[in-house]
């Protein structure tokens, strides 16, 4: 199924096609940002520099390049500036996750940009955000949120917060706010009188804007303000993980009272536990319930809640994912290039995203840029910056 989903994706061209996106070369969220852009069809120019950056694995691997092209420029190069000054020019989204005032320093920041292309997409990833008491310091998902209250509100109630891995911050809080804000910003620009802007993607920004239901229901009285203690944090026996009988886990998630009457049935101690509206013996329900997983394995319980609706799923690994049913059906993940990997989201009816290209290697496709964006600057090596401004290199 997988490889038949790739298959069909080869036609179509996504709903961004004939967008052009420059990216400045980064790791974590700024990529993955520009990855969707790319899975959605805008034609995503990589600009990597002499020497590479970014994650300690084959650029072969680095799924987050997928659907780009890549050029190499040296930005510590008067030459390499006006490379990427060019590009802007013909571009029209830019994405950069430098640290405050450092795009600024190289001469590509938005003001430079912006003057050379009114209607650009200046887009800006970072954690902290370009202003605020900790805009200038380091930083990593696992703090940004810390201070948002997100992390705080994961793990058991009588253990330390549990580190969702990247997910939270770079990716939900990061990557797919800037996407938003780059795509409504475009909407903007090509807009009658339209011009470009800069947005401003902080992932504490982004990450606070995801807990706004939980903030909401704090307000209400429907939220404590503590791990475990919650009906969507583990707090209830009905939406909760148990072990089985071979150290798997399976998800409960019952939370309505007829996928819970359906759940208990199938658990089979439907005539042997308190109601579930006695909260004084919810511990005593939660024992029952993790009791009764501990007598079989995660593939028998998994065959047990199958196609019913009692919000029961088997929890699976990385590995695992691809092959289960539901999502093998759907084509959620393809090989492509080698790689299983997830499958463009979300789908169109009438523009799918497609896997056109392998992760895109360092410098690979200069020439080809150079020539499909009409910049012959591109096409000069990145150590020859003299020729890139129309100098003599020996003058």
């Amino acid at each position: 199924m997988r490889k038949a989903w790739g298959a069909m994706t080869q036609s179509g061209n996504g709903p961004l096609s004939g967008v052009r996106v420059v990216e400045l070369a980064g790791i974590g969220p700024g990529p993955f940002a520009a990855m969707l852009l790319a899975d959605l069809g805008a034609d995503v120019v990589r600009v990597d520099r002499p020497g590479g950056a970014g994650l300690r694995i084959d650029p072969a691997h680095d799924i987050t390049n997928r659907n780009k092209r890549s050029v190499l420029v040296d930005l510590k190069q008067p030459g390499g500036v006006a490379q990427v000054l060019d590009l802007a020019e013909r571009a029209d989204v830019l994405v950069e996750g430098y640290r405050p005032g450092v795009a600024e320093r190289l001469g590509v920041g938005p003001e430079e940009c912006l003057a050379r292309n009114p209607r650009l997409v200046y887009g800006r990833m970072t954690g902290w955000g370009q202003q605020g008491p900790l805009a200038d310091t380091a930083g990593h998902d696992i703090g940004y949120i810390a201070i948002t209250g997100a992390l705080g509100m994961i793990g058991p109630a009588d253990g330390p917060p549990a580190i969702p891995a990247n997910l939270v911050g770079d990716y939900a809080g990061g990557s797919l706010y800037l996407v938003i804000g780059v795509l409504a910003a475009l909407q903007h620009a090509r807009a009658e009188g339209g011009t470009g802007q800069v947005v401003d993607a902080a992932i504490v920004d982004g990450t606070a804007h995801l807990t706004a239901m939980i903030h909401g229901m704090l307000a209400a009285g429907g939220w404590q303000d503590r791990r475990g203690a919650n009906l969507l944090d583990g707090g209830t026996p009905f939406y909760d993980t148990y072990a089985t009988a071979d150290g798997g886990y399976m998800a409960v998630g019952a939370l309505e009272q007829r996928f819970y009457a359906e759940f208990i049935r199938l658990l089979g101690i439907e005539d042997d536990v308190p109601g579930r509206d006695d909260l004084a013996a919810w511990e005593e329900l939660r024992t029952a319930i993790a009791a009764r997983f501990r007598t079989r394995t995660r593939e028998e319980w998994t065959a047990v809640f199958q196609e019913s609706d009692a919000c029961v799923a088997p929890v699976l690994s990385l590995r695992e994912a691809p092959g289960h049913p539901h999502l093998a059906a759907r084509g959620t993940f393809v090989d492509h290039a080698g790689i299983t990997q997830p499958a463009p989201a979300p789908r169109f009816s009438d523009t799918p995203g497609t896997l056109r290209r392998p992760p895109a290697q360092p410098g690979a496709d200069t020439e080809e840029v150079a020539r499909d964006w009409r910049i012959p600057s591109l096409a000069v090596p990145p150590e020859d910056p003299c020729r890139a401004e129309g100098k003599d290199p020996v003058s």
